[in-house]
């Protein structure tokens, strides 16, 4: 099958990378100076090795001759530029396969308004896009866990037969029939981001992390949303992901701290603690801490603050969280 990554920056990059390196037929679609600098190849680093991949790449679906069948969409732009993507994306068959390699839990309702072969791919990667054109995936032997399923639920032959595919690299795949209860699962752990983008690596861990988690919780039990426990995603884990530093350096941070450390303008925060908020919203359970993250990490990213801008003691204050000595 051919595969067609929208969103080649951090996790589009290295799958399709990756995907590249195996034989298999691979596009990649990205916007700006790093679409641009990918038409001279995509750098992908590892902790192991540094290549340089004639990946074909282009800036936009409209590009890319859409009468292939056996097309896949690898849909891997931040949640704030799916409606974007979508509307690039008319250009493809409506049959075509489309899978979320997304945060959230919200992409997936609205790639389903346009392609009935809807997936959900829950994303664990440490992968970096800091400079155009160079992509760090920050763990080895294994690059990163990339389970999937049907959206809603269930599983079917195309669907094995992408993951299988995925296996093929140095990224593990499992394909699963309630991929919709892991991603809840890292919906959670991603309310975290916002701390970390705003307040440094310290915030992740932080009280105030914490809480917002807490409400999360909360919020997903009174809407009876189903979630894979603490102890099934520690399972699955295991202890695949090794990190290491790359050419480049080091992991320093996850997707929102990038977002701010690129100066991108936008954050993720609306569909991550913003879901949160939604669905405290609708079914009465508070979630003010998740609220005032969301308001201040797009704020950040609105006046291209650098992440790690605030002191966590003072955001932690101002959410009415002890934030402790």
């Amino acid at each position: 099958m051919r595969f067609v990554v929208v969103g080649a920056g951090a996790i589009g990059g290295a799958v399709g990378g990756r995907l590249f390196e195996k034989g298999h037929d691979v596009v990649l679609v990205a916007r700006g100076a790093h679409g641009r600098a990918l038409e001279t190849g995509l750098v992908l680093e590892s902790p192991t090795e540094t290549v340089t991949l004639p990946v074909p790449a282009v800036t936009d679906p409209a590009q890319i001759a859409w009468d292939d069948s056996d097309t896949v969409v690898l849909l891997a732009v931040k949640g704030q530029h799916t409606d974007h993507a979508l509307s690039q994306l008319a250009v493809a068959p409506p049959e075509t396969p489309v899978v979320c390699m997304q945060n959230g839990v919200e992409n997936e309702r609205r790639v389903l308004r346009h392609f009935a072969n809807t997936y959900g791919m829950c994303v664990m990667c440490p992968a970096s896009q800091l400079r155009p054109g160079v992509v760090q995936v920050h763990s080895s032997p294994v690059s990163g866990l990339l389970d999937l399923g049907c959206y809603p639920s269930g599983l079917d032959d195309r669907g094995q037969a992408i993951s299988d595919a995925i296996a093929t690299t140095t990224f593990q795949s499992v394909a699963r029939p309630d991929i919709m209860r892991w991603k809840y699962r890292k919906l959670l752990m991603n309310l975290a981001n916002a701390v970390e983008a705003l307040c440094g690596p310290e915030g992740r861990f932080s009280p105030l992390a914490k809480e917002a988690q807490r409400e999360g919780k909360a919020a997903l039990a009174a809407a009876g949303i189903a979630v894979a426990s603490a102890e099934e995603d520690r399972e699955r884990r295991g202890d695949y992901l090794q990190l290491a530093t790359t050419t480049s350096g080091q992991w320093r941070g996850g997707s929102s701290w990038q977002s701010l450390a690129r100066g991108a303008g936008s954050i993720e925060a609306q569909y991550l603690n913003g879901e949160i908020v939604l669905l405290g919203g609708l079914h009465g359970v508070p979630t003010p801490v998740n609220a005032l993250l969301e308001r201040f990490a797009v704020r950040a990213a609105a006046e291209g603050a650098a992440p790690g801008a605030w002191r966590i003691e003072e955001l932690s204050a101002l959410a009415g969280v002890a934030h402790g000595e």
